[in-house]
């Protein structure tokens, strides 16, 4: 994907309004700061904290209701960071107002609120972009354009495994009750989910999977699952991931991190869960205000989710892409590439100020009139992946799908 610049073609930066300035939003917040194609120019958010927060650091306008920020006429776009439950109605609203839309992970809570989204945004003329999953990525665009290239043939099979601590993060109640879609199913599995579908062509035709729930100060959430994807052509693609903080993925990569690091931390983050000592709601207060600094804040007893990752994210996990002819795996500096010859690294490329690709990907849409990939009928299908495994984790059984969609032939990066 490339990201082009406002000033070369006579276009002015995209305005957004971000509807939910906590964690995920105030994240948005700093990935803006520098962003070549966009501008902050509102937000909105129940508390009053976070509003003056927004206005002194970002000297935006500040909402209390959704109503006021859609009915802002400087705000081209929305990107909606609510908790998820109320994703599909302040899209819905936000379409009804006219304005584009970014949502977050997961895109809703079912397929019927999906398709209302869908509706909603082609009703209105409006562009809808499910954004935010690991697909964007450097390490993965950069399998996709080896795998394009002839170099080691077409995907056979895929694996991803990730070992996290999620789930000993500050949580507040809805991101740990799976009726307002809480948990890692919910919450992390998208990002693997999207990042397969990416890379194996976008068709699933079925999924098996399991849940766990195994901590009791998580009123119930899972914290682990496992899936097995089968696409329409046979290619196998299997999914596991562990949020309990126990193991992380990380330690397997020398690079990454030494083994066992933080363990001790994490230990009495997770015994200040189950015993409800530890105070999540001023913890959390702290994630969202180093969010919007793009900091990493600190968990309970000083453990800290770890130093940011340039090429390795633990959401997405350690990723393995069987080819006819090779194989592809996470490097230090970018993809290892293990085919007929050997074994060489290809570099990740990065262009220089390109900003974020999923602001790319908005932009080249809303203001370029460009096809958006990651809209909202493929946010759908990644939807009906992640409901497909909760599904068949409740009925112990496959589940087929029925509303996916493919990868465009011409799709270009």
């Amino acid at each position: 994907m490339t990201t082009p610049d406002p000033s070369s073609n006579g276009q002015s930066a995209l305005r957004f309004g971000v509807i939910g300035i906590g964690n995920a939003g105030g994240g948005v917040l700093h990935m803006m700061r520098n962003e070549p194609n966009a501008k902050v120019v509102a937000a909105a958010d129940l508390r009053p904290e976070a509003r003056e927060a927004f206005m002194r650091d970002f000297g935006g306008k500040a909402y209390e209701s959704v109503e006021e920020l859609c009915e802002d006429p400087d705000v081209d776009a929305v990107w909606i960071a609510t908790p998820n439950h109320f994703h599909c109605p302040h899209t819905v609203l936000a379409a009804e107002h006219g304005k584009h839309v970014v949502v977050e992970k997961p895109m809703a809570l079912s397929l019927e609120e999906a398709s209302l989204m869908v509706d909603a945004a082609e009703k209105h003329g409006v562009k809808l972009l499910s954004g935010h999953t690991r697909a964007f990525d450097p390490p993965v665009q950069t399998m996709w354009r080896v795998v394009r290239s002839g170099e080691v043939g077409a995907i056979k099979a895929l694996n991803v495994m990730s070992f996290s601590e999620w789930m000993l993060r500050p949580r507040m109640p809805e991101e740990v009750d799976v009726e307002r879609g809480g948990g890692v199913a919910f919450r992390q599995a998208p990002h693997q989910i999207d990042s397969l579908r990416f890379l194996g062509g976008g068709l699933v035709r079925s999924v098996r999977g399991t849940t766990g729930t195994w901590m009791e100060g998580r009123m119930g959430a899972p914290g682990y699952y496992s899936a097995y994807l089968e696409f329409e052509d046979g290619k196998p693609a299997t999914i596991v991931y562990n949020a309990y903080g126990y193991f992380l993925a990380a330690e397997l990569l020398p690079w990454e991190m030494e083994a066992g690091e933080r363990a001790a931390d994490r230990a009495r983050t997770r015994k200040g869960i189950n015993t409800g000592t530890w105070d999540q709601a001023q913890a959390k207060d702290e994630m969202r205000l180093a969010s919007m600094q793009g900091q990493r804040p600190a968990l309970e007893g000083g453990a800290r989710s770890g130093p940011p990752r340039q090429h390795f994210q633990g959401d997405l996990g350690l990723l393995l892409v069987t080819c006819e002819r090779g194989l592809l795996r996470q490097s230090p500096n970018g993809i290892y590439v293990y085919n007929d010859d050997g074994l060489r690294e290809e570099p990740i490329i990065v262009q220089q100020g390109g900003g974020d690709p999923t602001v790319a990907e908005a932009y080249n849409g809303i203001v370029l009139g460009e096809p958006i990939f990651h809209d909202g009928r493929w946010g759908m299908a990644t939807l009906e992946v992640q409901l497909g495994l909760m599904q068949s984790a409740r009925e112990r059984r496959e589940v087929v799908l029925s509303h996916q969609v493919p990868v465009p032939p011409d799709l270009a990066h």
